[in-house]
């Protein structure tokens, strides 16, 4: 969900429950009343007081408990200096890539696997070749790659035609290698994942490519050498 609909919910909340004091199903309702496209995932009370925590989508947002106020951002525990909001959206983000399933994208994996992450990459993408080009590296650490497209072009353009063609040719693998080496590939059309995984990186609030996601759910935007990345995955342990 984009943050002009968060700003959105905000608005409708003010208006239609006001200063009114609201409990979770006063704000859910109001909420869905206002914007009945909205798909609510829970609402539950956070972690201060008089505070509800929304989730929509792969975002969390708060909402007071008389509905007037709406925070967008990182609720933080000062004493553990912990982000008590992206831990919530690492299993969040988890949850939806497990929904995706792995069948529904493209997968690189060692005769060893140590480690597993998922990346949203876009064909055209110089860092996203870079990464790829070395993909044995990645397989030398032991990290299963689990690729999902996001043609930053948009749907309909060049790089998108691409993944389309990439995912319905015989050999998904062999064929996206081809194509990040800018080499010739069928154009094919099929019954495809791309929109899904589009419309999940709009969710992720993806910028760039590539853009890492670790088994904890955490983000690494851009490209990693396979021996800096499993460092990093080694912190998460």
């Amino acid at each position: 969900m984009k943050k002009p609909a968060i700003i959105l919910i905000a608005s409708a909340l003010s208006l239609s429950i006001g200063a009114v004091n609201a409990d979770e199903n006063a704000v859910r309702q109001a909420i869905i009343k206002s914007i009945p496209s909205v798909k609510i995932d829970s609402i539950k009370p956070s972690e201060i007081n008089g505070v509800y925590e929304v989730i929509v989508g792969a975002n969390i947002f708060y909402v007071s408990d008389n509905g007037k106020y709406l925070l967008q951002g990182r609720l933080i525990d000062v004493e553990t200096r912990t982000d008590l909001t992206e831990a919530k959206l690492g299993n969040i983000r988890l949850q939806a890539i497990e929904k995706i399933g792995q069948d529904n994208m493209i997968v690189f994996k060692p005769k060893l696997s140590k480690y597993k992450v998922s990346i949203f990459t876009d064909i055209d993408c110089g860092y996203c070749r870079k990464l790829h080009s070395e993909i044995d590296q990645y397989m030398a650490q032991g990290i299963t790659i689990q690729y999902l497209f996001y043609p930053r072009a948009g749907k309909g353009s060049d790089s998108y035609n691409k993944a389309v063609s990439v995912w319905c040719a015989k050999d998904r693998n062999a064929a996206l290698t081809a194509a990040k080496k800018d080499q010739g590939v069928e154009a094919k059309t099929c019954e495809n994942p791309v929109d899904e995984h589009m419309k999940l990186a709009e969710a992720f609030e993806v910028r760039g490519t590539p853009m890492i996601i670790t088994e904890k759910g955490n983000i690494y935007p851009g490209y990693l050498p396979a021996k800096q990345l499993v460092e990093a995955l080694e912190s998460e342990k």
